[in-house]
């Protein structure tokens, strides 16, 4: 349990404190999609594999060390590593490698928070006395995986969500890292200021502009300080976790607050009808998997990738939440319409599309005439023909030739 501390630091908020033992685990699959091909042929076992071709969706531990990572363009992790094996991704390997996992992850304690499908969060708490300390259950747990599913797989332990993940992450590859109450400073403030959740390569390079590069700085320098240089809302949120401070609990039964997919598309000119017709397969993604999880969106976000690695984000809220792909489609190709000039300047080597502000279908207020919402649609009878027949029975003119693109499995919604 979470209490607040009966003490008021200046910043004038009560203090959080976490539960007083470590007992929240981390577990993450080590290079899932290279872990999984390795496993299934034995020829690639401590070799440098590569998943994926136009873009590395995984590598290898062997390839990593040759600074080969994700999401790396194809040609220069092959530069990096010239004799790496490159393999075609298999998802529906992995997606069943996942549900294998997440069995003894279920198995083991029912308060699992699934994060991706190669990692969640567990809360080992109240397991002591029919399973013993959360240490030797991480230990049972790392076992059975390898066990049962031939993978490899670090776990971290902590009192709180983001030092359970900061020490899954120290103890790989295929390691147990404890983080016990007494030394959770000692373990966080040496570390480099990029472990703490939120900072990326921006606020990175801000922090070392201003000579912070461990975590222990960031902590010593204080919130005021630090809200004069990345403003108030990202200085209270680092701040709190540069001195361990996460009161999140882990979590059953959430639904995900979003959906996305996208689309590497290598370097090289793209014609804007091409990228049209890649932002048309997204869309008739998203939208059947919006249905076949009786949600319903009001934000469609477009995400673009520039041949200098550079990122831009366009967003769109609708007037109303739906799942009608055609809705969804015409305030993307808006969107996209809209970025055309910066696509021209700059290329383009990643689309991406993704639809937030998810509720539940049911609990959206129906619009005059209150009508029930129409089953026997084109979306419902297309989706009903993939459903059966597989993803590519029916598709765009405009994809013919040019496929779905590689699908990533998902965790059940």
């Amino acid at each position: 349990m979470f209490v607040s501390d009966a003490s008021v630091p200046r910043s004038g908020r009560p203090r959080i404190l976490a539960r007083p033992e470590a007992s929240i685990l981390h577990a993450d699959l080590d290079s899932f999609y290279a872990s999984v091909e390795q496993r299934d042929d034995p020829r690639l076992r401590g070799k440098p594999v590569i998943v994926g071709g136009g873009v590395v969706l995984a590598a290898s531990y062997e390839a990593k060390a040759f600074g080969v990572r994700t999401p790396m363009n194809g040609g220069q992790a092959r530069r990096l590593c010239p004799h790496a094996i490159v393999v075609p991704p298999r998802m529906s390997a992995y997606a069943e490698a996942s549900k294998a996992v997440f069995e003894i992850f279920r198995d083991t304690t029912p308060v699992v928070e699934g994060i991706s499908i190669d990692e969640a969060f567990l809360d080992v708490g109240g397991l002591r006395r029919i399973a013993g300390e959360p240490v030797a259950i991480a230990t049972r747990l790392r076992a059975q995986v390898r066990d049962r599913v031939g993978l490899p797989i670090s776990v971290g332990i902590a009192r709180t969500k983001f030092l359970a993940k900061v020490a899954g992450a120290v103890a790989k590859p295929d390691g147990l890292r404890l983080v016990p109450p007494d030394g959770e400073l000692e373990f966080l403030h040496p570390l480099p200021v990029e472990r703490l959740w939120g900072v990326g390569d921006v606020t990175a390079r801000t922090l070392h502009e201003h000579g912070i590069t461990r975590v222990g700085q960031l902590a010593e320098l204080g919130e005021p300080p630090l809200r004069a240089i990345l403003g108030p809302a990202a200085a209270r949120h680092l701040y709190a976790l540069s001195w361990a401070r996460d009161p999140r609990r882990v979590e059953t039964g959430r639904r995900r607050r979003s959906i996305g997919a996208q689309r590497a598309l290598g370097r090289g000119h793209r014609p804007p009808d091409e990228i049209e017709a890649y932002l048309h397969g997204l869309t008739d993604r998203l939208g059947r998997r919006l249905r076949a999880a009786d949600r319903v969106c009001r934000t469609v976000v477009l995400r673009l990738r520039f041949d200098d690695f550079t990122r831009a984000t366009r967003s769109h809220t609708l007037a109303e939440a739906t799942d009608h792909t055609e809705t969804i489609l015409f305030a993307a190709r808006a969107l996209l319409t809209g970025a055309m000039p910066l696509i021209r300047e700059r290329g383009l080597t990643l689309i991406g599309l993704a639809l937030t502000n998810l509720d539940d279908a049911d609990t959206v207020q129906l619009s005059l005439p209150f009508e029930a919402r129409d089953t026997d649609t084109l979306d419902a009878t297309l989706d009903d023909l993939r459903e059966r027949f597989g993803s590519a029975a029916v598709t765009r003119a405009a994809l013919l030739n040019r496929g779905e693109g590689v699908s990533v499995p998902l965790l059940p919604d």
